[in-house]
């Protein structure tokens, strides 16, 4: 059965250049059925209405407020309880989809709960920033050490699949917010599949300090994510073997595999590099925080709760 509408929800803060990229992208999109695009302004300083209102592309663009609460979750969220559609897909305001992504993602949805679909990044970045990031190929699913899931940048699900699995999870302030809600279908007894020819292009951050810095944030978000379906399953080490690990795989990115050793000896490039080290310094803090937190838990006494007044 043809599907009536979909919704593309894009979340958006302070991305007007990227974001103009993106919405032309979908504009010349191959799919002949309707769909509506939701750019959800979380909280924009760059004249993103205006430019909205200008915009002369033959696209049926809607923009709503979800500057209430900062993070990329929430502008998702108000996305879907402003979405029309039946199926809701989910893209980022600094990519641009291929023109068949839309197409091959609604072909694709007939046979699945929800579904993801693969990126590229070649398109929108230079040879050596793309040369700093390994992904799978378009016939790969991104597989972790749990369920496989995807990216909040090329996902898509059925409304009725929202309305039993629930939100996005806003406490996931610095990431991972598309691996627990890939998860938490998945364990719900719903299927999450794969379209290989719903291609995005992917930017990636294009300094190496960036990359740095993007890395710290991926390892100290994966940690709360591992924790909150340890229940359900999910393998997740001791403190103590984690942080040891942690720490063994910097010294030995640190020495063995540092950019500044001769090119005879094959390092990594910089940029690459510096991901890396970043995801295992951030996965270090992460796993310490929460290791701090418990034992104050454990420590201090809970403070009596105000009774609440009649």
């Amino acid at each position: 059965m043809p599907i009536s509408l979909v919704s593309v929800i894009v979340p958006v803060r302070n991305g007007v250049p990227h974001l103009d990229v993106q919405l032309r992208a979908l504009a010349a999109q191959d799919y002949k059925g309707a769909f509506e695009v939701i750019v959800s302004d979380n909280g924009s300083t760059d004249n993103l209405r205006d430019y909205l209102r200008d915009l002369t592309l033959d696209l049926n663009v809607r923009c709503v407020d979800s500057s209430d609460v900062r993070g990329a979750s929430h502008a998702r969220n108000v996305g879907i309880d402003s979405a029309l559609g039946e199926l809701l897909v989910f893209t980022d305001s600094d990519d641009a989809a291929h023109s068949n992504w839309l197409s091959a993602l609604t072909t694709a949805a007939e046979n699945f709960d929800a579904l993801g679909g693969p990126i590229e990044l070649d398109s929108l970045n230079t040879r050596e920033v793309a040369s700093w990031r390994r992904i799978p190929q378009p016939d790969q699913r991104f597989e972790t050490v749990y369920l496989p899931y995807a990216q909040s940048c090329n996902f898509a699900l059925w409304r009725r699949v929202a309305e039993t699995v629930g939100y996005f999870d806003e406490s996931l302030t610095m990431g991972g917010e598309d691996v627990d809600y890939s998860w938490r279908i998945q364990e719900m007894g719903m299927t999450l599949g794969h379209a290989p020819d719903a291609m995005m292009s992917y930017r990636l951050r294009r300094t190496v300090r960036a990359s740095f810095e993007q890395g710290i944030l991926y390892g100290r978000a994966a940690w709360p994510v591992l924790i909150k379906h340890r229940p359900q399953g999910c393998p997740s080490q001791p403190a103590l073997l984690s942080v040891a690990a942690n720490l063994a795989s910097i010294l030995y990115l640190a020495t063995a595999r540092n950019p500044l050793l001769p090119k005879l000896l094959r390092p990594p490039s910089r940029g690459r590099w510096a991901h890396i080290l970043g995801m295992q310094i951030g996965s270090m803090q992460g796993r310490l925080h929460m290791v701090g937190t418990s034992m104050r838990r454990r420590v201090l006494p809970e403070r009596p709760q105000r009774p609440v007044a009649d």
